[in-house]
């Protein structure tokens, strides 16, 4: 028998090449150009079903990315339907509304009418040969709240009796003129009686400047609703005393001594509802205020 040591091993080596054009690299370099041109004709087919308002939107984005992204732009955040045959035309915009120029929208308007407002109260009082000689006592001018119009004394021609609240003729028929006015619009209205710095004196105890200006401003809203103002449109009425002075340099100048009453945008409203707190700051309720749960008991005696 052959000794088998002695047997020869023969390797079989296989060369590869000639065909390495058949590899997968290939595959590779494909699919990401596939992925490229879908990603292209979707960017393609979206900016083409978009309307010019979402455009605009994305251009004003990148344009400034914080001021849209905090405020809100034109186009921005606008809604709008790809799909066809529900009737609506792709270049209208539908679906959600911008509410950044809806409510700035809203305030323009509003400020409109109350600037119209003011003319027409300016206008009756010239026209009322009554009135128009206390055109000067009638202050009007438009502030953050609205439309403030304040009727101040004189030195010689006072609004009411001298510490009293008791409203004399001519204050009378000026706050009727101005109820119909008023009625107007929708805006709700704010009554705030002041006086000067002089201390109250008629010997009734308690009795202050806090309260005569409380009275004489209720005075004011008695008169306003005589005179035809609906008696809902009146939402706030308060005594300021000498706290906020017309003139500031002379706290005791009788301009001091007035009626106050602000014609109240949406916000001023808003605000006095929530008591000076923005109502999207106001959502949680704070709770019932009482003992701590977890209050320390009290140390035994020893």
């Amino acid at each position: 028998m052959a000794d088998e040591s002695q047997r020869p091993i023969i390797v079989k080596r296989i060369k590869k090449g000639g065909h390495g054009h058949h590899g997968g690299a290939w595959k590779i370099a494909y699919a990401d150009f596939v992925t490229a041109m879908m990603a292209f004709f979707l960017l393609m087919w979206l900016l083409g079903s978009a309307s010019q308002g979402t455009l605009n939107g994305i251009a004003e984005y990148f344009k400034t990315p914080l001021k849209v992204a905090m405020s809100g732009g034109d186009g921005a955040g606008d809604a709008t339907s790809v799909v066809k045959g529900g009737g609506n035309d792709l270049t209208k915009k539908a679906g959600q509304v911008n509410k950044s120029s809806r409510e700035q929208e809203r305030k323009v308007m509003e400020k409109q009418a109350l600037d119209k407002l003011q003319q027409k109260i300016q206008s009756s009082v010239e026209q009322n040969q009554v009135l128009k000689d206390y055109k000067n006592q009638m202050k009007l001018e438009m502030t953050p709240e609205g439309l403030k119009i304040q009727i101040v004394d004189e030195l010689n021609r006072p609004m009411f009796d001298s510490g009293s609240s008791r409203m004399l003729p001519h204050t009378r028929e000026l706050l009727q003129q101005l109820a119909q006015q008023l009625n107007q619009l929708p805006n709700r209205i704010s009554i705030s009686g002041h006086t000067d710095a002089t201390p109250f004196g008629n010997g009734q105890s308690g009795y202050s400047n806090w309260e005569l200006s409380a009275d004489r401003a209720n005075t004011a809203r008695r008169e306003l609703v005589a005179g035809g103002l609906q008696e809902d449109k009146v939402m706030r009425v308060v005594g300021v005393a000498a706290a906020n002075p017309l003139i500031k340099s002379n706290v005791f100048s009788p301009e001091n001594r007035r009626i106050t009453i602000v014609v109240l945008n949406q916000e001023a409203e808003n605000a006095i509802l929530n008591d000076g707190v923005k109502p999207q700051l106001n959502q949680e309720p704070i709770g019932p205020i009482g003992p701590a749960a977890n209050a320390a008991a009290p140390a035994k005696a020893e």
